[in-house]
């Protein structure tokens, strides 16, 4: 699993989920920590994209439809690893030329993966 793309994005986590933040978006996603001039700022990177998450003390979350859309090449197995760490996937919202599923991280906010199928136009 190798995530391909993000945009620059920003996310709220309440602060005393920061081990399982670290654990979600390094251990399972595999995205690098880097250390972020705040402290309590986690970054997180993959490639030349970057990912904030800042500590919310209210604990709010991205409402949907808002979310983070990650590009992954070999999404069966992200999938797989995500089940295997008891997170729920919500697969119930086809893509056109893409596979696909939601969910959420350990602070609540809704995320998206996808990979485009082998025969899908690529072509914007």
């Amino acid at each position: 699993m190798e995530i391909q793309a993000i945009h620059h994005a920003q996310l709220p986590f309440a602060a005393v989920d920061k081990a399982a933040i670290r654990a979600f978006y390094n251990g399972l996603l595999g995205l690098l920590e880097r250390t972020h001039p705040e402290s309590s700022t986690l970054r997180f990177e993959t490639g030349l994209q970057r990912l904030d998450l800042v500590p919310n003390s209210s604990g709010a979350v991205l409402p949907e439809p808002a979310h983070l859309a990650f590009e992954v090449r070999d999404l069966p197995t992200l999938r797989q690893r995500l089940l295997d760490a008891g997170y729920a996937l919500d697969e119930s919202r086809a893509l056109p030329g893409h596979h696909r599923f939601y969910v959420h991280d350990p602070a609540g906010n809704p995320l998206e993966f996808l990979e485009p199928h082998e025969s899908a136009d690529h072509t914007p």
